[in-house]
């Protein structure tokens, strides 16, 4: 069975298990001490996955290989740099509660067990305890209004792409007779086992996968929640789980569903597109800088697409190393945002940016970096990026994606620089509060990242080639 191949796992629920038993427990408040367990099980997970073999697992069920050990550690890191951001913020916001960091340990192990999927029903069961722990941290702002409808809606979208998704695995299952994705890739070999309902059952599957990554048409979700549900809850909506949906639909399409790439690559294609072109136009008008981050986030996810569309092991390799900038960009990004309070209450407005050089030019300094850097504009992170999963597209042969791309960066530039505008040239607005060490320190580590890529790229880009090598082969 080689079920020592899901240790980090394991070992990462046993500790969330352990952590809710200390917290209900213990007497007195126990928030901090439960975030130092759960930060301290990411690190345990992470070093078990860099130290694992390769092989499968519980009968074919999970599958340990470059693949799922560059998403995991991915995953783990965007989890780490969330519960970080979130133990001063959720207790100056009256939401710090021990449950906070065991949900977002719990969602982690979900994110895992994704990455590690080799079958549809594993898929299924990691997605579904991903997503039951989101639900109750949209809403962990139980006394907020605001988060109580964004943790509903989410519910509520997410039920029916889970119901989809469920629909699209029975259909694969009916018409094929296996949901393991590697006899599924050996069986479609062959043109005489594709169906017509085999087909539909992919665009289920493609439909479900495409939610959770909030690609258009499947994005009405995303701004509500990003804006509604607590800012320690949006940073984390807005790295790990991405990085886990995206390393499902990599694994889905890239494994079992590869030899019918010519089937669903135009599908890919128009919610690239479409992607890209709502997050660059939607975000525009945006005054709420979080529900802008939620477009951007769509518009990302476009580019990141790119590499899916392409169908070959250097689109996803694109991809991956997308991911990465985009997490630490991201987290960055969310970093800063999380420092605006005034008088112990936060503010979000981007008009409340206003000549924050004059009054912090270190913040402005960092967050101008992760503006240009969200841009795309030579030497910053974000630059690396977009060019790894265009030069992919065109030697594709997709040049439509290419040049969509190319020109809604230029639209998006708008949104990002009128930013740094606002921060440098607008008359200074009242100081921020003091931020905490362990915001700085976040901010500081993801803003180096992001500066200096440039310098020490092959790294990733070497260890995105390892893990793309597992897929399109």
């Amino acid at each position: 069975m080689n079920w020592t191949l899901a240790i980090p796992e394991i070992v990462l629920a046993g500790i969330g298990m352990a952590t809710l038993m200390f917290g209900v427990l213990r007497k007195q408040d126990s928030t901090a001490m439960a975030t130092m367990f759960t930060i301290g099980g990411y690190l345990i997970a992470a070093l078990l996955v860099l130290t694992r073999t390769g092989g499968f697992g519980f009968h074919g069920q999970f599958v340990s290989d470059a693949f799922s050990a560059f998403n995991q550690i991915l995953i783990l890191s965007g989890a780490a740099l969330a519960s970080i951001m979130a133990l001063d913020w959720n207790r100056s916001q009256g939401i710090g509660r021990f449950e906070f960091p065991v949900l977002m340990l719990l969602s982690t192990v979900g994110m895992m067990i994704m990455a590690g999927a080799s079958n549809l029903m594993t898929l299924y069961l990691g997605l579904e305890l991903m997503s039951l722990a989101l639900y109750v941290l949209a809403a962990f702002a139980r006394d907020d209004l605001r988060s109580s409808e964004a943790g509903l809606k989410y519910f509520v979208l997410s039920g029916l792409a889970s119901g989809l998704l469920l629909y699209g695995i029975s259909l694969v299952y009916g018409f094929s007779g296996t949901m393991d994705m590697a006899s599924l890739h050996d069986l479609l070999m062959k043109p005489e086992s594709v169906s017509p309902g085999l087909v539909v059952g992919i665009v289920f599957v493609l439909v479900g996968l495409a939610f959770k990554v909030s690609a258009v048409p499947f994005h009405m979700w995303t701004p509500d929640v990003y804006e509604g549900a607590p800012t320690s809850v949006t940073v984390f909506f807005a790295t790990a789980p991405k990085v886990a949906a995206m390393a499902l639909l990599l694994r889905v399409m890239g494994t079992s569903f590869a030899s019918l790439a010519g089937a669903w690559q135009m599908l890919v294609v128009i919610v690239s597109i479409a992607s890209m072109l709502l997050g660059a136009f939607a975000a525009i008008g945006q005054t709420s800088i979080k529900r802008l981050m939620a477009y951007s986030s769509i518009g990302h996810m476009g580019y990141a697409l790119i590499g899916l569309a392409v169908a070959t092991a250097a689109g996803v390799r694109g991809t991956l190393v997308y991911m990465v900038i985009y997490v630490f960009m991201t987290a960055g990004t969310f970093g800063c945002i999380l420092a605006m309070r005034r008088k112990g209450r936060a503010v979000e407005k981007i008009a409340d940016l206003s000549g924050l050089a004059a009054n912090d030019p270190m913040l402005a300094m960092a967050l101008a970096v992760f503006m240009f850097s969200l841009a795309g504009i030579p030497l910053m992170s974000g630059f690396f990026a977009k060019l790894y999963i265009f030069l992919a597209a065109v030697q594709g042969g997709l040049w439509t994606l290419a040049v969509v791309g190319v020109l809604t960066s230029v639209v998006g530039a708008f949104y990002y620089i009128r930013i740094v505008k606002i921060m440098y040239f607008d008359a200074p607005a009242e100081r921020f509060d003091p931020r905490p060490a362990s915001l700085s320190f976040v901010v500081a580590v993801t803003g180096l990242f992001t500066g200096f890529f440039f310098l020490f790229p092959a790294p990733v880009v070497a260890a995105a080639q390892a893990a793309a090598s597992v897929l399109f082969r």
